[in-house]
């Protein structure tokens, strides 16, 4: 599990280890890494990698090898944004977002081949900017399309090996990485009340909301369901 020191990722991973799962969480933050595995003891392993850098997939994956373990679920969860209208995008602005959730998101599938089992699950991380066209958002939306494209292919490329392939795609979210796009909290709290808004539900969603239809698209309950993007926002982009 990817970025899965914080916010949905975070979430996922408590509902996976209640589930029984030996979770691998990635964060490139040290002391955000160590409160995840304080958190979730045994049931966890830790290692602090960020996915735009091939070496570090490298460790992750040896640290599963060396675990004796292989994977049922890869959840490609590491990815971030920031807003910056068209006249304002700067080469060092794409490259860090479609480093992270194009290209880190690509070799962490990927390199995960070789250990991933059969009929094994793939959930990518979406987002609704992807078709909303939403301003100042471009580059972000446009790495989200990608990664919904890398789901169509992929549930294509691996059927022979029963391995789904799906997007989870969050609408506005309460995360640490929303309140992130804000540059103070007062700002924060206008971003969140302007997003909650634009919900049909009237309010933002929740990391263990997200989490819980993870967890569908890992287990059983999904088993005839590949190649998807499936909404969980509210009702933003279905209204």
């Amino acid at each position: 599990m990817t970025g899965g020191t914080t916010g949905i990722g975070l979430a996922a991973a408590r509902r996976f280890a209640a589930e029984g799962a030996h979770v691998f969480i990635t964060g490139r933050r040290q002391d955000a890494l160590d409160a995840a595995v304080a958190e979730l003891g045994d049931a966890v392993t830790g290692i602090r990698g960020d996915v735009a850098e091939p070496g570090d997939l490298d460790r992750l994956y040896a640290a599963v090898e060396q675990q004796g373990r292989r994977i049922d679920v890869l959840f490609a969860n590491a990815g971030g944004g920031s807003f910056r209208p068209l006249e304002q995008v700067t080469e060092d602005h794409f490259d860090q977002i479609f480093d992270t959730n194009v290209r880190g998101l690509l070799f962490t599938v990927q390199k995960a081949l070789p250990l991933l089992n059969d009929g094994a699950s793939v959930i990518l991380t979406g987002f609704t900017a992807a078709s909303t066209g939403t301003e100042a958002f471009g580059v972000y939306g446009a790495s989200k399309a990608a990664v919904r494209s890398f789901a169509r292919t992929w549930a294509n490329e691996l059927r022979g090996r029963r391995i789904r392939v799906n997007t989870l795609t969050p609408g506005p979210t309460d995360t640490p990485g929303i309140t992130g796009l804000a540059p103070d909290q007062e700002k924060a709290t206008q971003l969140k009340g302007f997003l909650a808004g634009q919900v049909p539900l009237g309010r933002m969603g929740t990391p263990d909301e997200i989490a819980s239809v993870a967890l569908f698209l890992a287990g059983d309950q999904s088993s005839f369901v590949t190649g998807i993007e499936l909404f969980v926002d509210g009702g933003v982009n279905q209204i």
